[in-house]
């Protein structure tokens, strides 16, 4: 039993069945829930899900912030052999249908009054839904609906079934086989809509223990689980990893108390995608920007010496500076991150600008690269401790191969690669051809066994002059600006020239703004004032200056817009969709690569009683000075 999910449940349960397990913050109180209980919870609701008539196979999709009743549905799930999908609790509607309709999900666990609005008002498309579970009741007591149930219900109705028949829980998990498939997990869908990667108790439970042979976790160590659940990179380390070395996962109260939650619990690792990590460097800067000369003095001077010892090799007197601006700046600069007692950090889901990795090892945070794809059950290569290259994504884990194909693709092979796509075989087979996982993504070893990864295969680009180019790397140091909250960077295809579209960080300019006495009323507004061009003309220059002469930005704009996953602009991790962004700014990108000083572009908007109306914006273009 104990080489399954909930079999490793079951196995904690008996050997510690009074250490703490979950806790979730409630109105200002941590909750705790021990091993035993949390084994009881899932024992209930997985007979409860038998009571209900689920089946071994069945899909139970589950959408909702992170909370305990998450994870009791994924496991009880499993115990039963039904297969659970986590979907992305900011899905529109119509991604919600199509998640639900590939995967024909017999029961959804929905969060809230908002998720069960939503899977109402698509349910017509998904025939074969019989049950909505919801586990928070507020708002929801004058809803009635077939097949509409409190949680709790359904762990009463598992209860009443142990009390008739105690041993028809084990049974049921003693059935399960480590070669089962344990969830269903979407792609991220940059090129595509997502698919569902299956995989299995094996699979999860590879990866994780790779993961903790690499980077021991312990039982006493602590994790605060924020991140969406649906996201392959939180089940790695809040579920499989969890289970398998013991740890407890902490859920916060609120999206907005996160960064005070995770104070609170001090957790000794953290797992975050780029986007979490570039908005910590961006609120440290605006805050370094926004305090006193004589501490904006005390925080460049830091920073200097923390970028010396980062990049090793620094003498006795350097290094008795860095301790000096470690406890001056660096420390409550962790403490106000939430990073004081944090051992290891990691980074996945997509690449992280090297200047933003020199940040963090300055400040002293142990921040390392993984590399992987949900097909992999999340992680294949990371960073080992003491040899962390803020170019690369580290060295393979120790079961794990990786090779690079004549065309530079990364494969790889491993006991963790996943059993394919849901009702998919052409897609299964195409990704695993000869029995090696084709990742997609361009890349190569360098001296020491690191990998590099350059971005998406289909996303290298070719310039005017012939060389390879990676907008990836680009848009990354565009994004290191606290004003920059997302660029796309266009150059190949016979483009003369590179270009950037770019969406500016509406709360960091608007207080750069309102200190500089700027005023301005919308996002528009503010994206179109002279005063911000040239405040992201100079973050351009300086960039301009480390790049080769023909990967240098020589047009961009500021969009009227954020880009948004709900507009298919970017993927619910916030990866860029490109091949979508190239057909939606078509007019755009060609007014980019051409010579005229704006364009104009037509945005539709819709009012609350359902008219539309479609808006005109003249759009600047800033022209750089010529690459020399």
């Amino acid at each position: 039993m104990s080489a399954t999910l909930p079999g490793l449940l079951a196995q904690r349960a008996a050997e510690h069945p009074d250490e703490v397990a979950l806790r979730e913050k409630e109105f200002g109180i941590w909750q705790e829930i021990t091993w035993a209980g949390f084994l009881a919870r899932v024992r209930s609701f997985a007979l409860g899900l038998v009571e209900l008539g689920v089946e071994k196979g069945d899909r139970i999709a589950i959408i909702g912030d992170n909370r305990p009743e998450w994870v009791i549905a994924e496991l009880g799930a499993q115990a039963i052999g039904a297969l659970p999908l986590g979907l992305y609790q900011d899905s529109i509607s119509a991604e919600l249908a199509r998640m639900l309709e590939a995967a024909d999900a017999r029961v959804i666990v929905a969060e809230d009054q908002e998720q069960v609005d939503k899977v109402l008002e698509v349910r017509d498309r998904v025939p074969g839904l019989e049950r909505i579970v919801y586990y928070d009741p507020r708002g929801m007591y004058g809803y009635e609906a077939a097949g509409l149930m409190a949680f709790e219900e359904v762990e009463a109705l598992g209860y009443r079934l142990f009390d008739r028949f105690p041993m028809e829980f084990v049974n049921r998990l003693a059935a399960i086989r480590s070669g089962d498939t344990a969830l269903l997990c979407t792609t991220s869908g940059t090129t595509s809509v997502p698919k569902l990667a299956m995989l299995s108790h094996a699979n999860l439970l590879a990866m994780a223990a790779q993961l903790v042979e690499v980077d021991p976790m312990r039982p006493g160590d602590e994790f605060v689980s924020f991140l969406p659940l649906a996201w392959i990179g939180e089940q790695m380390v809040g579920v499989a990893s969890a289970l398998l070395a013991g740890f407890t996962v902490n859920f916060p109260e609120e999206t907005a108390t996160v960064r005070n939650d995770i104070r609170e619990i001090g957790p000794a690792f953290m797992m975050s995608p780029p986007r979490i990590w570039e908005n910590m460097v961006s609120d440290v800067q605006v805050m370094a920007e926004d305090t006193s000369r004589l501490k904006r003095w005390m925080y460049r001077w830091a920073m200097k010496e923390g970028m010396r010892a980062a990049e090793a090799g620094a003498g006795l007197p350097a290094r008795m500076r860095h301790r000096l601006a470690d406890c001056t700046v660096f420390q409550p600069i962790r403490d106000q991150l939430g990073l004081s007692r944090v051992r290891r950090a990691y980074t996945g889901g997509a690449a992280l600008g090297p200047d933003v990795f020199r940040f963090f090892h300055a400040i002293g945070v142990n921040l390392k690269q993984l590399y992987g794809q949900t097909e992999v059950s999340g992680i294949s290569v990371v960073h080992r401790d003491g040899d962390i290259r803020f170019h690369t994504v580290g060295r393979p884990f120790p079961q794990t191969e990786i090779r690079i194909s004549d065309d530079g693709e990364i494969l790889c092979r491993s006991p963790a690669v996943f059993q394919g796509y849901f009702r998919n075989p052409d897609a299964t087979a195409e990704a695993l051809a000869d029995g090696w996982l084709h990742s997609g993504d361009a890349g190569y070893f360098e001296d020491g066994g690191h990998l590099v990864v350059i971005d998406r295969l289909a996303d290298v680009m070719k310039l005017a002059d012939g060389t390879s180019f990676s907008p990836q790397f680009v848009e990354n140091k565009l994004k290191f600006s606290p004003y920059v909250r997302e660029a796309v960077v266009f150059g190949g295809g016979g483009a003369p020239f590179v270009t950037s579209m770019i969406a500016i960080d509406m709360e960091n300019a608007g207080q750069w703004a309102e200190r500089h006495r700027i005023p301005y009323t919308t996002f528009t507004d503010l994206a179109r004032r002279e005063e911000v061009y040239g405040l992201v003309h100079d973050h351009v220059a300086t960039i301009n200056r480390d790049l080769p002469p023909a990967a240098r930005i020589r047009r961009f704009l500021l969009l009227h817009k954020e880009l948004h996953a709900d507009d298919a602009e970017l993927t619910r991790t916030r990866k860029v969709r490109r091949r979508h962004i190239g057909e939606r700014f078509g007019d755009i990108i060609a007014a980019l690569a051409g010579e005229g000083d704006s364009v104009t572009v037509a945005t539709e908007i819709t009012y609350q009683d359902g008219r539309t109306a479609e808006v005109a914006h003249e759009l600047r273009i800033e022209t750089m000075e010529r690459a020399r």
